[in-house]
């Protein structure tokens, strides 16, 4: 619990930020799709987008639920949230979407990835169908970049075989991956600074301000600026 404070200090939070009002993502409209990593839940509900809001001027949509899985249909799910939470109607410059590890704890099958031509009528009750239903909406209602974020996470045979297969689908769909999955550098940054994270998975304020952050400016503003080009 000590590790728990110290590294959720007041002084790491989001409002304790100095804005950047030369950031390329300022101004930027993004949408941020995911379950307790992306809400902050080892971080006193803050996260990397709560940071890039602060620090770079980010106009966020943060649609995150702790525990929520990407597929099924219940309210909470990744897929019905998409539908009902982020209207249409709302301008986006990009959307990002976390691979929830939570799909495999509750069992949830992981499917099949389509064929090449496929661009509707996918299986929302399996993961990899919540997937390509997630994109192809994102696609159809914004046509904006698109990115997929992996955990950090202890090892984990399922999400491995998850990861993957995201791989494969995004030959088909082009999407970014930021894959945070076993990335040695980002374990040897947790190594380096060990109030970084709660637990094998959830950063603490300090973490997602130190590691994360950083991260995710530099990922999105290679993307948008990619986009655009």
């Amino acid at each position: 619990m000590g590790r728990l404070i110290a590294g959720n200090l007041p002084s790491y939070a989001p409002s304790h930020q100095t804005l950047n009002p030369k950031s390329p993502l300022m101004g930027r409209r993004i949408a941020f799709l995911g379950s307790s990593i992306t809400a902050g839940a080892g971080a006193l509900e803050d996260s990397f987008v709560d940071y890039l809001v602060a620090t770079d001027g980010v106009i966020a949509i943060k649609e995150a639920v702790s525990g929520t899985t990407l597929a099924g249909n219940a309210p909470d799910s990744y897929v019905q949230r998409l539908y009902h939470r982020i209207p249409v109607t709302q301008p986006l410059d990009a959307f990002v979407c976390q691979l929830s590890t939570n799909d495999g704890r509750h069992d949830k099958a992981m499917g099949q990835v389509t064929g090449g031509q496929q661009r509707h009528g996918f299986d929302e009750t399996t993961t990899l169908g919540a997937i390509e239903t997630i994109v192809a909406y994102v696609q159809q209602h914004w046509a904006v970049p698109i990115v997929f974020f992996t955990c950090v996470r202890k090892h984990d045979a399922n999400y491995g075989k998850l990861v993957q297969q995201l791989k494969v689908l995004q030959k088909k769909w082009h999407f970014t991956i930021i894959d945070l999955w076993q990335d040695p550098v980002v374990k040897a940054e947790n190594r380096a600074q060990p109030l970084a994270m709660v637990d094998d998975a959830h950063p603490t304020r300090l973490g997602y301000r130190n590691i994360w952050t950083p991260i995710f400016r530099q990922q999105l503003t290679d993307v948008l600026r990619q986009s655009e080009a």
